[in-house]
């Protein structure tokens, strides 16, 4: 979603934008060129190998890019390193990367067999998804199952990890794989889904605290925007753009934002047809109303 995503940023030369999710920087590349020659963009990102792909990427655009290490929840901390008070658009694109999902190995995809890993930042992160599924109560992995993966079967399935782990520590995602279709009564052919991609996606997000992560973000964001600065965020699962919808409705009713369009705007049948992941897509857009710290971007120090 580029062009939705420049639109809503309202890109322009001369101003400084923040990619809190800068990914591979395909999207902090646009921003870049459409702010040329003189914008300047910040870019973080908590997944290393991402932030190597995306600072080989941004490269022949020198010092108008500056990438930062760091999950989005550390904004404002950015920022002030930065020297920066207010900035003139954020984007935080909550979707994984292709690479993460195909080439990473950490355990993110359930296509085949990698290590149950599923941390953003291994260098930083201490427990995994096989911590997880091998040490915590039944109550909790149902829990889990349900609450950040809306898994209708989380009970069945917590008891049927609980089973096999007492014959064997879980270790692989072909294990897990195999744990739900053993526990789901459903047969996979006649789900739109595979029957996984709601535990997997449930044990992602409880490694690594996303939604508690996006939760504190966007409050930051919200009071980085300088005066008609705006913030465009795209989620994918209902959890996410759930948290990121009543962020948005309180700030606009205390008055601090407005609402670029009143329903969030989602990917053409065209960019679907070329990139079937993006079908969930929902993008949500605020422009700051009241007036911000400080009188506007200031100048990368």
């Amino acid at each position: 979603m580029v062009p939705e995503v420049l639109d809503g940023l309202s890109v322009q030369p001369d101003r400084t934008y923040v990619d809190a999710t800068v990914g591979l920087g395909g999207h902090a590349e646009a921003i870049l060129q459409r702010s040329s020659p003189t914008g300047r963009l910040i870019g973080l990102d908590q997944d290393p190998d991402n932030l190597a792909r995306a600072t080989a990427r941004l490269q022949p655009f020198g010092s108008r890019a500056l990438l930062f290490h760091c999950n989005f929840s550390n904004l404002t901390d950015v920022l002030e390193k930065c020297h920066l008070t207010t900035v003139a658009g954020i984007l935080a694109d909550l979707g994984l990367s292709m690479e993460q999902l195909k080439v990473s190995g950490r355990g993110f995809s359930f296509g085949g067999e990698e290590p149950l890993d599923m941390r953003m930042n291994p260098a930083a992160q201490t427990q995994t998804a096989a911590d997880l599924l091998n040490t915590r109560s039944e109550a909790d992995l149902s829990r889990i199952f349900w609450e950040l993966g809306e898994e209708r079967w989380a009970r069945r399935l917590a008891r049927r990890v609980v089973q096999m782990r007492q014959q064997r520590p879980f270790q692989t995602t072909a294990q897990l794989v195999q744990a739900v279709l053993s526990a789901i009564p459903v047969k996979p052919s006649s789900r739109r889904l595979h029957p996984a991609t709601r535990v997997f996606q449930a044990l992602r997000l409880a490694v690594n605290q996303e939604l508690e992560r996006l939760a504190d973000f966007l409050p930051q964001a919200i009071a980085a925007l300088a005066p008609q600065g705006r913030l465009v965020v795209i989620a994918y699962h209902s959890l996410e753009d759930r948290i990121v919808k009543q962020a948005f409705l309180q700030a606009e009713k205390a008055g601090l934002v407005q609402r670029w369009q009143k329903k969030p705007l989602r990917p053409t049948a065209a960019e679907v047809k070329r990139n079937p992941r993006a079908r969930s897509a929902k993008l949500r857009c605020v422009v700051r109303t009241a007036v911000a710290p400080g009188s506007g971007p200031q100048e990368v120090v």
